[in-house]
């Protein structure tokens, strides 16, 4: 199984770029993680819809081969990092490579949101895409490190 994110946006910050690169270069042979960057719309005189179309056009053709989309979301679920671990695990038990996507400044297109398997949060607050992507990172690994035993995520 293999994991992907999928964000809308580019120019990061070099520190964003290289806390990711580590996070990935943690990831288990057996889970590899990659951090595919999906160029954002030009805003021009577009509409917000006109411009999460053209975006969607783009994450589409970056999810050809994820069987299990997961949509990051200000209205998804909240979950705990254990619960995000439970549901690696359950995904890692029935196959198939994962995708989460972090969209743009305007979001993300409502069909693609209907048609995900899930949709998760990473906060109430509101977080600027760079950060969204490293949290998401650090999170999958912290993730993937209670589900192997691995001392790196301490409860309690």
């Amino acid at each position: 199984m293999r994991l992907g994110i999928l964000a809308v946006g580019h120019k990061l910050p070099d520190w964003v770029a290289a806390g990711c690169a580590e996070y990935v270069k943690r990831m288990p042979r057996e889970l590899p993680l990659a951090v595919t960057e999906i160029k954002p719309e030009p805003r021009g005189s577009k509409t917000r819809e006109q411009l999460l179309a053209a975006e969607k056009t783009r994450l589409d053709a970056a999810l050809q081969g994820y069987s299990r989309i997961v949509v990051l979301d200000e209205r998804g679920a909240d979950l705990t990092t254990l619960k995000l671990a439970g549901r690696l695990e359950a995904w890692m038990r029935e196959g198939g490579d994962t995708a989460f996507v972090i969209g743009g400044a305007d979001g993300i297109d409502e069909a693609l949101k209907q048609r995900a398997d899930d949709c998760i949060r990473l906060s109430s607050l509101t977080l600027p895409h760079a950060m969204a992507r490293l949290i998401l990172c650090e999170q999958l690994y912290r993730a993937v490190s209670v589900v192997k035993n691995h001392p790196y995520h301490r409860e309690g």
